[in-house]
């Protein structure tokens, strides 16, 4: 087997972490998180994200006619992350894909033999699963056709009672 030394920007991927609540941006914290990380890459000169969108990062919504926004079902203001904050968020993200893939390919080139059994073996592993979904779906079609069946075979006035006594239980 070969040992590839794991970057520690990949490790600090995989270590579990408490989680916050809050509005969430890419299902990410905004206060916790990308604020202060857009904050920080705007002070070192790496972003240069308007103050105004790291000042007042949730903006009501407005609509073609320039009026507020307002949720249909719940009747409140429709509340959106700030554009320039959207954008930088949505380029972090494209760049975490990416880095993602090129760690997966360059792992795969430096250790192909390695990759290859463990596709294997997480494909061996995931079949038990697969054929009891497979199972449990293929019962439940059939229990429905067979219930569905049984009410076509009964007569109108049989199928009416049947109907009305479930009504009355629940």
């Amino acid at each position: 087997m070969v040992t590839i030394a794991i970057p520690e920007y990949i490790a600090s991927l995989l270590k579990p972490t408490t989680r916050q609540t809050g509005r969430k941006v890419w299902s990410i914290d905004l206060e916790t998180v990308w604020l202060p990380f857009f904050t920080a890459t705007n002070t070192v000169g790496a972003t240069v994200i308007p103050p105004e969108a790291l000042g007042c990062p949730l903006r009501l919504a407005y609509g073609k006619d320039r009026l507020p926004k307002f949720n249909e079902t719940t009747g409140k203001p429709v509340i959106r992350v700030a554009k320039e904050l959207g954008d930088s968020v949505k380029m972090v993200r494209d760049n975490f894909v990416a880095n993602l893939q090129s760690y997966a390919v360059n792992v795969r080139k430096s250790n192909l033999d390695g990759y290859k059994a463990e596709i294997l073996a997480n494909a061996e592993a995931g079949k038990p699963i697969a054929e009891a979904d497979r199972m449990a779906v293929d019962k439940a079609i059939a229990e429905a056709v067979a219930e569905a069946m049984a009410g076509k075979s009964a007569s109108p006035i049989e199928a009416e009672a049947k109907a009305e006594a479930e009504l009355v239980a629940a």
